[in-house]
């Protein structure tokens, strides 16, 4: 199940390699159906899942090259399950909301298709080496979806997202290397090498794990690591930031959850400078937000703010901490694939996406106005959001290691309400400008898009407890590690 769950949108990319050029709305169809096939596949391998068990599950092992130890490995557990699942709802929006792509229609489908593999494949692997081929293959498509198919300044931003990129996986590469080294049986086998790291002198961990998260700070973004994002996300398309906000951001996320179970010793012995890296994403990403007139800049930023929550939550290590991170991950994939989705569609219809040109858009878009008030309230963190519940752990998980210090948390709240509800105000009231006369509302295959995340926004804010059982096995077994399991 899980190979055919990795191959399928790549074989359908292959697909789309052979349909006529000049049937651009033949080929966003054969996409969106596979797309839909992948997320009822990843639907299906979910329900597979035993979460009283817990532990890797589903798992699919082969010999890649036995003289490197190197295995076609995959399996799933409570952390990359709830983020395949995201992966595959996101990548079904993200084409279903592609329909105003018909220049480089083919290239843009194919693409498309190649990274929705490349991430599912990141979540997948049971294996180091895989795990890195599939995380550098993400920056071929994306590359290329930003460098032809993004705004004007295209170029630099394919370029910095790049290298930013490429530069951190040097570090990543080197430190699993060194793993390798160290693991007894000579593998990139994920529990080998973790087994390896925990005879390494601590001083050998520290360095190891200081270079998996250089490699996972830059996708995460960690401040000062996150110079590529703003400028990715205003050039790329709007469907390819659904994907690059929504679930690209999480790979760094999951890869440190991943580290801090291969390096434990090394996590604990940083986690006041992990915390403290966590209260300035979560305050420097706000206060840029807050100043932005771009509304996709703005919601750039407040990615870097809510990866901050994530880290934090990590931070904690504890069991409410890494329950409310991983539920962070979900709940900021939901909200900030809304918000771009909609901020896309606005865009396409006004060709403006400078906060001073809009006003009471409710009265001439009411279905936008409303999906809209939804993800910018649930961005906040609104008690029956899934934000609340991800902020609410973390603030109990936070609490519990460092008291009174986690109020800090409650200030990043305060700027993302700041500018969540300037945006709101400015987006629903005044009087309606000539500029914004007649501009269209969300259609039906746009109102099914946006009804979808924000069912997942509401469902998980209103009934969390399926989620947070589902988490709960992977979530202990990690917080046993520092002491801290339930």
């Amino acid at each position: 199940m899980l190979t055919l769950l990795l191959l399928l949108p790549l074989l359908a990319a292959a697909v789309v390699a052979f349909l006529p050029r000049r049937r651009p709305e033949l080929i966003q169809g054969f996409a969106l159906v596979a797309a839909a096939a992948t997320l009822v596949l990843s639907v299906y391998v979910a329900g597979l899942y035993d979460a009283a068990a817990g532990g890797v599950q589903l798992a699919v092992s082969h010999p890649w090259n036995e003289r490197l130890g190197s295995r076609f490995s995959l399996g799933v557990d409570g952390f990359s399950l709830p983020l395949i699942v995201l992966a595959a709802l996101l990548g079904f929006i993200a084409v279903l909301a592609s329909g105003a792509m018909r220049q480089g229609a083919k290239l843009y489908y194919l693409l498309m298709l190649v990274l929705e593999s490349a991430i599912l494949g990141v979540f997948m692997a049971r294996d180091w080496s895989l795990f890195y081929v599939f995380w550098e293959l993400t920056l071929i498509p994306l590359f290329f979806l930003i460098d032809r198919l993004g705004g004007a300044n295209r170029h630099k931003a394919a370029l910095n997202f790049v290298l930013y990129t490429m530069g951190g996986s040097v570090f990543m590469l080197i430190a699993l290397l060194l793993l390798y080294d160290a693991a007894p049986g000579h593998s990139f086998d994920m529990a080998d090498m973790a087994n390896g790291a925990r005879n390494l002198p601590a001083e050998a961990q520290l360095l190891i794990f200081a270079g998996l998260f250089i490699g996972f700070g830059v996708k995460m973004p960690v401040f000062p690591l996150h110079g590529w994002l703003p400028l990715a996300h205003v050039e790329a398309p709007s469907p390819v930031s659904i994907l690059l906000s929504g679930i690209l951001l999480k790979m760094g996320a999951y890869g440190l959850l991943r580290a801090a179970e291969t390096l434990p010793s090394a996590v604990l012995a940083l986690q006041g400078w992990l915390a403290a890296l966590a209260f300035v994403n979560l305050l420097y990403g706000g206060i840029l937000a807050w100043r932005q007139r771009d509304l996709k800049a703005m919601v750039a930023y407040s990615s870097v703010s809510h990866m901050g929550v994530v880290l934090l939550g990590i931070a904690a290590l504890n069991t409410a901490g890494f329950s409310g991170a991983v539920m962070q991950m979900v709940a900021h994939g939901l909200v900030a694939g809304a918000l771009f989705l909609l901020v896309g569609l606005l865009y396409e219809r006004t060709h403006t996406r400078d906060i001073g040109d809009y006003s009471s858009l409710i009265r001439v878009m009411p279905r936008f106005a409303f999906f809209t008030v939804l993800a910018l309230v649930a961005a906040v963190g609104l008690p029956g959001t899934a934000g609340f519940i991800a902020e609410l752990h973390v603030l109990v998980g936070g609490f519990e290691r460092w008291g009174g210090w986690v109020a800090l948390l409650s200030l990043g709240v305060l700027v993302s309400a700041a500018y969540a509800v300037r945006t709101v105000g400015r987006l629903c009231t005044g009087p309606v400008t000539a500029r914004m006369h007649g501009v269209a509302d969300l259609d039906r295959a746009e109102t099914v898009a946006a009804g979808m995340l924000a069912t997942g926004i509401l469902a998980l804010g209103f009934f969390p407890a399926p989620t947070l059982a589902f988490v709960s096995g992977s979530v202990g077994a990690l917080a046993r590690l520092f002491g801290a399991g339930s």
